[in-house]
């Protein structure tokens, strides 16, 4: 299964970055950025009278390949800011998304909104890392934690300032995880991580079920206008939008088209 594979893959991509540079280093250089600057919060970003985006900066995929030949992070995610984006995702993961913490740590010093790190989190320090280049929240997906691994890294998540994206695909996860945490901002992911298929009809099942009040988001899948449309009619607060953008001759163009009347 392909989540099986880059979550092995990300373990021992781990083992080689703490050799680099251990945990007390990675913990002395996120508390140095958290004095610098506080982590704007993703929840008050998307909260609005209109559907609001989380755009994407991914440059490749497991399932698609490489998307974006000509992939410019930062020039994007200025693009981004400038067009309306209320928040911005930036993959880390390297091999099969060949994404990077340079590219988050870079586009903080180009935008003013909140950046998400969008990687495969496990462990503790990778949420130290994601203080320490500047993210604003992080991703915690059910499918790859038991409940006592995702309550002990959302803690600490919001002991550093940190926003989550708690990231479900089955009423069992939304039961399961997202209950008692109303900070957390709640995203369904309409792709299925085992097989990477795509089904807007997941939000569909799982949005009933999200605690009442949570900032809720539709991860994957959005193409069209009638999308964004859909999602917002099923009481979603946020869409994540990556491929759709990423492929586009013009973002900004493409992102008003989304966009419009929604």
């Amino acid at each position: 299964m392909i989540l099986d594979d880059i979550i092995a893959y990300r373990k021992k991509q781990l083992e080689r970055e703490t050799e680099k540079c251990p945990l007390n280093e990675m913990r002395r250089r996120a508390e140095i950025q958290l004095c610098d600057r506080v982590p704007l919060s993703l929840a008050d970003a998307l909260r609005g009278d209109r559907l609001a985006c989380i755009c994407e900066v991914k440059k490749a995929s497991p399932s698609k390949g490489l998307i974006r030949p000509d992939f410019r992070p930062v020039d994007f995610a200025k693009e981004y800011e400038a067009a309306g984006a209320n928040a911005i995702s930036c993959l880390t993961e390297e091999h099969y998304f060949q994404g990077s913490s340079e590219y988050l740590a870079a586009i903080r010093k180009a935008v003013n909104i909140p950046i998400l790190r969008k990687d495969f989190i496990f462990d503790e320090y990778q949420l130290f890392e994601a203080a320490a280049i500047g993210a604003d929240a992080v991703l915690l997906i059910a499918a790859v934690l038991d409940e006592n691994e995702f309550s002990d890294l959302y803690r600490l998540a919001k002991k550093l300032g940190l926003s989550v994206l708690g990231e479900m695909h089955t009423v069992e996860e939304m039961q399961r995880y997202a209950i008692d945490r109303p900070e957390m901002v709640v995203g369904v992911n309409n792709r299925n991580l085992k097989t990477f298929e795509v089904d807007l009809a997941t939000v569909e099942k799982v949005k009933p079920y999200a605690p009442e009040g949570t900032v809720f988001v539709s991860e994957s899948g959005i193409k069209t206008n009638d999308d964004m449309k859909r999602v917002r009619s099923l009481g979603a607060d946020a869409v994540l939008i990556g491929e759709t953008l990423m492929r586009a001759d013009s973002i900004t163009n493409e992102l008003n088209r989304l966009r419009e009347g929604v």
